[in-house]
């Protein structure tokens, strides 16, 4: 199975939105493809149980039919930074947990497993450590999602830093126009291609476009080994 990693150049960049669109333009190979997001901040009750927004848009992109506990383990009610929901309620988000809920959906049969972080890069999950050093720690590969509005350039160019000391490796980068009424898109996103040494994978349009679709690049398919 093919697993990546997406995250953010911050929250509320659109890791979600281009993480859906991923799974469905996966799908369109004919390919068995679900989201995983391990943890989740931010939950209402739905038959019985604490369930995320972002989490069901990851289950109902996808065409495989798996429990939501196996989609999201780890879910909070409050919107604030998961590490701190855990406390709340008594519970240790760890790495080794983690990779168990991984394991188990390495065992189901999937093609590809799109798995999208919380917030940015450097999330803590507990006291000690951080989700990117379990993704550095399970050798995943890392998407980043740059969201196109001011201050993008100075927020890709850290995350994209920090991924590299962290040990893991970024395969490539999505920008999301999340800002329409931003000013000079055209010549921050010929910045980022020239500043970041990872290829440019795709363009997630404006939400508000009805059915939006990834504007592909061919390095997209190689990442995700689709053109085997």
């Amino acid at each position: 199975m093919k697993s990546i990693f997406i995250t953010g150049t911050d929250t509320e960049v659109g890791k979600t939105h281009v993480s859906s669109l991923l799974i469905k333009y996966i799908k369109q190979f004919q390919k068995a493809v679900t989201g995983f997001k391990p943890i989740a901040a931010g939950a209402e009750r739905a038959f019985g149980e604490l369930v995320n927004e972002d989490a069901l848009s990851l289950m109902e992109s996808g065409n495989v039919a798996l429990p939501y506990k196996l989609i999201n383990p780890y879910v909070f009610e409050p919107p604030i930074a998961p590490h701190i929901a855990a406390k709340q309620v008594g519970v240790t988000i760890t790495k080794a947990e983690l990779s168990q809920h991984l394991n188990v959906l390495n065992q189901q049969e999937l093609d590809h497993l799109i798995v999208e972080g919380a917030g940015g890069w450097a999330l803590p999950i507990n006291d000690n450590d951080l989700l990117s050093e379990w993704v550095a720690d399970e050798e995943l590969p890392v998407i980043m999602v740059v969201g196109l509005k001011l201050g993008c350039l100075n927020h890709a160019l850290l995350t994209l830093s920090h991924i590299k000391q962290s040990g893991a490796k970024c395969v490539g980068w999505i920008a999301n126009y999340v800002d329409a009424h931003m000013l000079e898109q055209d010549e921050n996103l010929a910045t980022l291609k020239a500043r970041l040494d990872c290829p440019l994978l795709a363009i997630a349009p404006n939400t508000q476009n009805e059915k939006p679709k990834l504007q592909v690049y061919k390095e997209l398919n190689t990442v995700l080994k689709l053109d085997n």
